[in-house]
């Protein structure tokens, strides 16, 4: 064998033999996704999230408006005036009256009250829940782009080590020293893992473009992430497993809260069926007379006329004839209606626990045994590229564990985005955090 043909050989083992990172020849493909130094992290996502996403800013002005209603719901109503005057055309009786009336609200104002607060409240722990679950969202999203970017580099990476590979076998190809066949062998793995790269990016690129909708950032402006899957992992803290009934998840508590307002709903117009007071009070000058003229006591003649005043007061009640009969049958129905709601998210936030603390355990589990297995992978690969090159084994072998290895590699990042998943999970139905 001559001194070139020898050369190739030994540089082709040591590439065959070298585990897949690091071999890219220029940066990852992951630093256009992720800048450890000028990226966004994952709680800036959040919080960015939150303050602008612009779903979230519309649903707090409903909160603002049931604040204003609620502010409403306390004024009493206005008083009314009236002012008249009466004339008898071509006569001398007129008469000036003015009168005022308000009414007590007595009954009705406390059950308006009471129902305004209800909403105000609902309004609220919906959009608490609004906003535990976009974080869940944005942290999820964010989950997707940094996973995506590491199976990138795992393919990125595998695409160059192989591209290397195929350059120094079509030289022993050239030189006699190999079979063409292998040299066309690495054309199709390296074509099938360059449209691996082309479809990973993409997908990454398209999980990038859900996360900038979350966190209100335009398309035109660069976003890159701060956090690396191994560190986002670490960024999600796990709450403690706790009961549904328990007050924490904003989706219980609003459920509980639509009961409340239904309860608040039913007194409201059963207030609204009763007697309402109204005082009302008045002051009338009439000035009254005659064509013919009268004698006064001194004996002197005069107009027949005079001025008289009247205070009016009293009180105005309303019949309740009209008792809201059928307005209360229906709040009644919407109450029953609110229970069956409450008990249904109550369940579902019980089995959505116990199915969340499940699946993290299961993951977690996988990611363990999964850490130890792409060691091994590697190590076989090793060897069967060494054996190949003592002649032991064909090229297809290496190319299969060179896919074993990408597979496991693949399977260890998307179970470690898995746990990462079902750890946001697990905070979304324990209750949240912001």
């Amino acid at each position: 064998m001559s001194g070139r043909s020898m050369g190739v050989m030994v540089a082709v083992m040591l590439v065959s033999a070298v585990p897949a990172h690091g071999q890219g020849t220029g940066e990852a493909p992951s630093t256009q996704f992720v800048d450890p130094v000028r990226g966004l992290s994952i709680e800036e996502a959040v919080q960015m999230a939150l303050s602008s996403e612009p779903s979230l800013r519309e649903a707090r002005t409903g909160l603002d408006a049931a604040r204003g209603m609620r502010q409403q719901a306390a004024l009493r109503p206005n008083p009314s005036v009236m002012v008249e005057r009466r004339d008898v055309p071509r006569g001398m009786d007129a008469q000036t009256m003015a009168s005022v009336e308000w009414p007590l609200d007595l009954a009705r104002r406390p059950g308006r009250i009471a129902m305004a607060e209800a909403q105000t409240r609902l309004t609220e722990l919906s959009l608490a829940d609004r906003e535990r679950r976009l974080a869940a969202d944005v942290r999820s999203r964010y989950g997707a782009v940094v996973m995506g970017a590491a199976v990138l580099d795992v393919l990125a990476d595998m695409a160059s080590v192989t591209r290397r590979q195929r350059e120094l076998t079509a030289a022993r190809v050239a030189d006699g020293a190999a079979p063409s066949v292998d040299r066309d062998l690495l054309d199709v793995e390296l074509g099938r893992l360059e449209a691996d790269v082309y479809l990973q990016r993409g997908r990454v690129e398209a999980s990038l473009a859900a996360l900038r909708r979350l966190v209100a950032i335009p398309a035109s402006s660069p976003l890159r992430l701060k956090d690396t899957l191994e560190e986002a992992r670490r960024h999600v803290p796990v709450q403690g497993r706790t009961s549904a009934g328990d007050g924490l998840r904003a989706d219980v508590r609003e459920a509980d809260a639509r009961v409340a307002a239904a309860d608040a709903r039913i007194d409201a117009v059963r207030r609204d069926g009763t007697r309402e007071v109204s005082v009302f009070g008045g002051y009338m000058r009439m000035d009254s007379g005659f064509p013919q003229l009268g004698q006064t006591p001194s004996g002197r003649l005069e107009p027949v006329s005079g001025v008289f005043h009247y205070l009016t007061g009293g009180l105005r009640v309303t019949l309740p004839f009209n008792r809201n009969q059928g307005e209360l049958q229906a709040a009644r129905a919407d109450r029953a209606g609110a229970s069956a709601a409450l008990d249904a998210v109550r369940l579902s936030a019980e089995t959505e626990q116990a199915g969340a603390a499940a699946s993290l355990e299961a993951a977690r589990r996988a990611v363990d045994v999964l850490a130890a297995t792409r060691t091994t992978a590697r190590r076989v690969l090793d060897i069967v590229s060494q054996s190949h090159e003592l002649g032991r084994a064909t090229l297809p072998d290496v190319l299969a564990e060179r896919r074993r290895v990408i597979d496991v590699e693949r399977a260890y990042v998307e179970t470690a985005g898995a746990e990462y998943d079902a750890a946001v999970m697990v905070n979304l139905v324990m209750g949240g955090v912001r």
